[in-house]
């Protein structure tokens, strides 16, 4: 719509490179685009300079895979967490979504996704081997499931189970009050929080 009526190639790369992102269409796009033309050089500049500087310099925690400044995330090396917990994520959102409810004190474990066949996502694919390793350290005392419940996470959840039972350890899951479908992002805290708190022993659907 708007490709045809910029005046300038430069408005519209900048437009074209801010419609690319999650949940920017191009009526939005252009809207910040005009809204950085009016900022002063410096604060576009600044503005520059963090995003490309997140982008070069962040790391993923070595034992759990979460976005963080240094090898070792803060919840990883944090003393006050109780390190015999892990929850298992499908993503990174997922433990912001989960820690900001106050009601989760234990690590984290994220596996990058989900198993999906229709994605061409496969096991290998995931972080689910290193999680194993963590357990088969021997202080972990409870892994907690926290993926969603659709299709594609269940079978997540059922495969890692499978692989964990080995060990004498606790398999939980988050409690039924996230509905079936639902994105662990898009649940409100209240609701995450208890279903945190309630959450139960991992069942196989197909037990």
């Amino acid at each position: 719509m708007y490709k045809n009526n910029l005046s300038s190639t430069l408005l519209q790369d900048a437009v074209d490179e801010l419609s690319s992102l999650p949940g920017i269409g191009r009526k939005s796009a252009l809207r910040f685009a005009l809204h950085l033309l009016k900022q002063p050089r410096e604060n576009v500049e600044r503005f520059s300079r963090s995003v490309l500087k997140m982008r070069n310099e962040i790391k993923y925690c070595i034992n759990c895979n979460m976005i963080s400044d240094s090898d070792m995330c803060p919840i990883c090396s944090s003393n006050s967490r109780e390190s015999s917990l892990v929850c298992v994520v499908e993503s990174i959102r997922d433990v912001i979504s989960i820690d900001n409810t106050g009601q989760y004190n234990g690590l984290f474990h994220v596996l990058g996704g989900i198993i999906s066949p229709m994605d061409g996502t496969g096991p290998s694919d995931l972080s689910i081997d290193h999680l194993i390793s963590r357990v088969s350290e021997g202080t972990v005392k409870e892994v907690f499931l926290a993926l969603s419940t659709t299709m594609e996470g269940e079978t997540t959840a059922y495969y890692i189970y499978k692989k964990l039972s080995q060990f004498d350890i606790k398999i939980s899951t988050i409690a039924r009050g996230v509905g079936f479908g639902d994105d662990l992002e898009y649940t409100d805290e209240v609701t995450l929080g208890r279903s945190i708190q309630n959450r139960q022993p991992f069942v196989p659907l197909n037990k």
